[in-house]
Parts: structure tokens; C-alpha cells; sequence
């Protein structure tokens, strides 16, 4: 039998290589950052073109390469960070595989010029799939200087399988963030299409944090601090009131190096307790400093996932640090523990702390029986309390004497309404009609047919509307964002908004990387009625705003709100108006807490059932529940 086993040519194996290691443009951005800064290098510029799809330039002014250095580079599994096994225990630099420029020599046309100090001449490398086309000497300045041009030029597959612009973009952002973050004393610029994008001079990491994310990020930052035998934790967590509905700013990084690990997310989601809304995400920047004999880093080709020698401390060492840093400013609720009255003294307790409930909550309104409040509602907190078990006896007296006389006392008679009226908020039975209104719902399977009562409120937050079957609870928060989808889906099909105009134009400032992504979506914003113009590369300038989102909206929350909704869908190709129209939607609903009038409820419940969808909001929740009279009966029934 013939031998059918032999080695594969170079080329192959570094185009099989590359699948693991550059799989889009932002794995070269993170190569080449990285090897500039295990150079030494001190400022770094980063210049992309078309998303990295045509250009991926870095250029830094690090300690350069010698003459066979600059050709050694592209050859497999060649490296300068480590030269015995034993050296993978004690990694500190970025990279050590020595597969990242040979992978990236394989599936792109790179040129490079580098230059040490000792030399007066630099190198000059042209390589094109894994073949050096150029080498020669050169005039350059001291580092290195590398651009990869047409990412996937030999390899058409792989390139059609890259994403559009806007995707691109992103993860490049990403990849430049994570790194920019984890060395603040190096000075960083991010230059796309020929405009800058990020500019970021050398300085503290409170400082960095803020050029990343926007000057408006450091009224969120809470720094923590915790250093054992074991290792060192340090950086900042955000303040729970500005957790967002997506993820995307959460960074650990461990010896300088940026990782992903579920398993320490827990221990932070885990630090804030209680303190989160719901499906929200804090905003945290920490740095864990371990010796390297302790973790292995050498478990995936992009060096984000490590092994630790004991997970378990680590955890509790990162949640005590978080709750620390939380507690120690005083990030904690303020619970107020008096009891109902209303409830708790009809049940028999006292001011024993079952009541527990939030500081600054409306008291109900207080019943008056025969001339004598129950609870002094002029001051707003005065309310008596149940006496204790051992006075029972005269608690029994009290309520006695509240009904005294009730029932020797005459019921006054009063003469039947005419036929044709019947009184107000009250319901015929026979005929199912209430004289309250005067309208009729129409529906065709019966669910609706009854003539409805004025509808009420449950704790400011769900309506109550009677059918003749029973009724209808409806979550005004959804209902109304059900409406509000519905309608701005209308507006971006139609192209026609009204656009109130603001007395006083309002700035808007934000991250470069959410600037950028704003610049995108503007056209769409500003169909639904906003006017916003673009201000410099991360101010924007509010001149309107849609005439029917309200005088209380806040329009920097909308507008946030909106970026957010596109970060969550940036990977899927989606519709975009979509997205739009749920972000706007859930920002300018009315929200739970709000108390409506009668005319107001009647309003959103007429519009909620004229929807071509008016069972569940854009988030999947139900927009009303139908309780009916069997039911009521069921449960009544003991």
C-alpha cells in the first residue's frame, strides 16, 4: 500500500492556522496592538479603512526589529517571548504562540517597516499569502510600522462570510477599548476612514476609563480595592442606578489581559445583591494582578479564556471586593420598616417590622369611620398601631363600639330609577348595559360585549376594565408600549413626524464608539420626529424632538436608550426601524407608578385593542390578563 500520509505545505498550514486566530478584521487589531505593546512602545496608532476590510495599519514607536527579526516573524511558532516550557508559567507579555503574524502573512497582503535605535536603516518586508514578495533596506523612524491590506483576498469564502461595515466597526472598537483600558500609560489614537475616532493620551486609569466611555461616566464610577497574599484586585464598578439593559461594558482583566469568564461575572452580579434592576448590567473595569504560576493562559489561540489554580477564591476575594467598594460609599437602598397601617392593624400587628416597605412611598388614603380618622394623612406619617396581644380584650371593645347601633338603624328606602336610567357606575344585569358611559365594546366573540364602567387603577400600574365576563387586567406600561411600537413603525413606513423644536438646543455627549454608531442611525432618528445634528466626532446637538413624546421625557435617556438597542442587536442582521421603534417605544412609555385619569385609561385601552398586535409588548411581555366570573368563583369557592 502507497504512503498517504505527508506534511502540508506552509502555506496550507498557516491558512489553517489562521481560521483559529483571525477571524475577522478586529483579530488582527488585537495581534498587532498587542505586539506593540511587548515591544515596548509608548505611543500606538491604529488606522483602519473600510472596517479593517481594506486596511489594518499600526504604527508605534517601539524597539523595532532587526533585519532577520522582521523576516523570522511570519515563520510558524517563531517568538521572542519564550524559549523553554517552563516559561509558560511565568508569561507576563501578550503574546508568546508565534502564530499571529504567520497566520495573518497567510491570508492578507502585508507590508511592513521597522527600524531599531542601533540601526540607521530600517527593513522593508512585503509578504502576499505566505510568500515574501519584498525585502529591503528603508528610511523609516524607530519602531514598527505594519499595514494588512485586503484581509482574505486569496480566500474568498472566508471574506464573504464577514459582516457589513457597521459590524465590523464594532468589534474593532471592542478590541481597541479592552486594550486601551488594560495599558493607560501608553498613549493610544484610532484613526477610520481618515477621521479620528479615539484619541487618548497617557494617564491614570480613572482617566482612560473616562475617554473611553464619555465624561459622563465618572459620576458612575465607584472604585474598589482589595490586596491579599494571594493576589491583588483593583478598578471600578458603576453605581446601580446606571446599569444598563445591555452588555458590553463589563472588562475583568487579569496581569493586564483581557478575559471572559461567566463564572466571575457571577460573583459581581452577586456582590450588588439586590441592588440591580432587573436584566440590567453594572458598568465594572477590574484588574486582578496574580503570579502566572497560578493560572494557565495557554488554553485558547485568542488567550481570552485562562484556567485558575482555585476558582472559588477568587470568587469570594472579587464579590468581598465589589461589596466593599459599594458599601464603603454608601451604595446601599434606605428601607423604612414601619408597618401598614391600613392592612397591618386590621390583621392584628403592630409596629413589629412586618411592614418593611420603601422609604417615600405613598400612603394609601385612610379610611374615616364616624368622624374619627384612622390615620393622620396632614402629617403624613403619625398612624396609631394595633395594641399589643395583652390588650385584646379592649381591642375587641374598640371595634365593637365602631358598629354600635348599625344594626337597630333604619336602612332609608329610595324610589327605583325610571326604566330608561339606571345609576351611575352601576350594572344591569339583565341586560348587561351600564348607564356610567354610554359606550359599548364591540367584539365579535363576547369577550368585550359588555358595556363598560369607568375603569381604576391598581397600585398606579395595571387598570382594571370590567367585561361582561368578568375582567380585563392591562399592564399599562406594556399596553403602552405596544401603542407607541405600532405607531413609530407607522412613522418610519410613512416618513411623516411632527418635530417640536427646542427653545434651547440641547448637547449631547458621548463615548466615541457610541458616537460613531449614533452617526449611523441618525437618518432614522430623525424620520420619528427628532432634529439632531452632529456636533464633532462625539457631541451632538439636539434642536427638536418629536411633538408627541411628552414634556417629561428626558431626551439623552431616549437617545441612550436607542444606542443601546442597536449594541444589542449589532451581530444579527435585523431591521433596524425595528430596533428603532422598540427602543423609542419602551423609552417613551408611560411607565409603571404613573396614575392616569379615567379618560386617560379609557384612552390607552381604546388604543390598545386597535393594534394589529395588541397582545404582547415589542418585549415579549402580555400587554392584559382575562379573569372571568368562573374563575372568581373557583377561587372564592374555599
Amino acid at each position: 500500500m502507497a504512503d498517504i500520509i505527508q506534511l502540508l505545505p506552509d502555506s496550507i498550514a498557516n491558512q489553517i492556522a489562521a481560521g483559529e486566530v483571525i477571524q475577522r478584521p478586529a483579530s488582527i487589531v488585537k495581534e498587532l496592538l498587542e505586539n506593540s505593546i511587548d515591544a515596548g512602545a509608548t505611543e500606538i496608532k491604529l488606522i483602519v479603512k473600510d472596517a479593517g476590510k481594506t486596511l489594518v495599519q499600526v504604527i508605534d514607536n517601539g524597539k523595532g526589529m532587526s533585519e532577520t527579526d522582521a523576516r523570522m516573524c511570519y515563520e510558524r511558532h517563531a517568538t521572542s517571548k519564550i524559549r523553554a516550557a517552563q516559561d509558560l508559567f511565568a508569561i507576563r507579555s501578550m503574546g508568546f504562540r508565534g502564530e499571529a503574524m504567520a497566520s495573518i502573512a497567510a491570508v492578507a497582503q502585508v507590508e511592513m517597516r521597522t527600524r531599531t535605535a542601533e540601526e540607521e536603516l530600517g527593513t522593508r518586508l512585503v509578504i502576499e499569502g505566505s510568500e515574501v514578495r519584498v525585502q529591503e533596506p528603508c528610511q523609516c523612524i524607530k519602531g514598527t510600522n505594519i499595514s494588512v491590506k485586503n484581509l482574505f483576498y486569496n480566500v474568498p469564502a472566508r471574506r464573504n462570510f464577514l459582516k457589513s461595515n457597521a459590524v465590523e466597526i464594532r468589534h474593532i472598537l471592542d478590541e481597541f477599548q479592552r486594550i486601551a483600558l488594560a495599558h493607560e500609560d501608553i498613549f493610544f489614537s484610532l484613526h477610520h476612514n481618515g477621521q479620528e475616532i479615539f484619541h487618548l493620551p497617557a494617564g491614570k486609569i480613572r482617566q482612560r476609563i473616562v475617554a473611553v466611555f464619555g465624561s459622563h461616566s465618572n459620576k458612575k464610577l465607584v472604585p474598589i480595592e482589595e490586596e491579599t497574599d494571594f493576589l491583588r484586585i483593583q478598578g471600578f464598578v458603576g453605581k446601580p442606578e446606571f446599569a444598563k439593559k445591555s452588555r458590553g461594558e463589563q472588562y475583568f482583566f487579569v496581569n493586564n489581559r483581557f478575559i471572559k469568564s461567566s463564572y466571575l461575572n457571577h460573583a459581581v452580579y452577586t456582590a450588588y445583591d439586590d441592588l440591580l434592576p432587573k436584566d440590567t448590567y453594572p458598568l465594572y473595569v477590574i484588574f486582578m494582578d496574580i503570579d502566572p504560576a497560578r493560572i494557565d493562559i495557554n488554553v485558547h489561540p485568542t488567550k481570552q479564556e485562562i484556567k485558575f489554580e482555585d476558582e472559588k477564591i477568587i470568587y469570594n476575594y472579587l464579590k468581598v471586593a465589589v461589596r466593599h467598594g459599594l458599601g464603603q460609599y454608601s451604595i446601599v437602598p434606605t428601607l423604612d420598616f414601619e408597618s401598614e397601617a391600613g392592612i397591618n392593624s386590621a390583621m392584628g400587628f403592630g409596629n413589629n417590622g412586618r411592614g418593611m416597605r420603601e422609604r417615600n412611598t405613598p400612603r394609601p388614603p385612610q379610611d374615616n369611620y364616624n368622624g374619627q380618622t384612622v390615620g393622620n394623612t396632614d402629617t403624613g406619617g403619625n398612624y396609631y398601631t394595633m395594641p399589643s396581644r395583652g390588650n385584646t380584650d379592649n381591642n375587641l371593645k374598640n371595634w365593637q363600639s365602631l358598629y354600635e347601633g348599625l344594626e337597630n338603624k333604619p336602612v332609608p328606602s329610595s324610589p327605583p330609577p325610571p326604566a330608561h336610567e339606571a345609576p351611575v357606575g352601576s350594572v344591569t344585569i339583565a341586560s348587561g348595559m351600564s348607564a356610567s358611559t354610554g359606550e359599548e365594546l364591540d367584539d365579535k366573540d363576547g369577550t368585550f360585549s359588555q358595556q363598560r364602567k369607568a375603569p381604576y387603577q391598581i397600585h398606579a400600574s395595571y387598570i382594571v376594565s370590567q367585561i361582561k365576563s368578568g375582567f380585563l387586567l392591562i399592564d399599562q406600561q406594556a399596553a403602552h408600549e405596544r401603542i407607541l411600537y405600532e405607531k413609530y413603525l407607522g412613522i418610519l413606513e410613512n416618513k411623516k413626524s411632527l418635530t417640536q423644536q427646542e427653545l434651547f438646543p440641547r448637547t449631547l455627549t458621548l463615548s466615541p464608539a457610541d458616537g460613531d454608531l449614533l452617526k449611523d442611525l441618525l437618518p432614522q432618528i430623525n424620520r420619528l420626529g427628532f432634529d439632531i445634528q452632529q456636533f464633532g466626532q462625539t457631541n451632538f446637538v439636539i434642536n427638536g424632538v418629536p411633538a408627541d413624546l411628552g414634556n417629561n421625557i428626558n431626551e439623552q435617556r431616549v437617545i441612550e436608550s436607542l444606542i443601546e438597542q442597536a449594541k444589542m442587536n449589532v451581530d444579527f442582521k435585523l431591521n433596524i426601524g425595528e430596533n428603532i421603534a422598540r427602543g423609542m417605544a419602551q423609552s417613551a412609555a408611560t411607565k409603571r407608578g404613573t396614575p392616569l385619569t379615567d379618560d386617560e385609561m379609557r384612552e390607552l385601552t381604546d388604543k390598545l385593542f386597535a393594534c394589529a398586535v395588541p397582545y404582547k409588548s415589542p418585549r415579549g411581555r402580555n400587554c392584559f390578563v382575562t379573569i372571568d366570573l368562573e374563575e372568581l368563583e373557583r377561587r372564592f369557592a374555599g
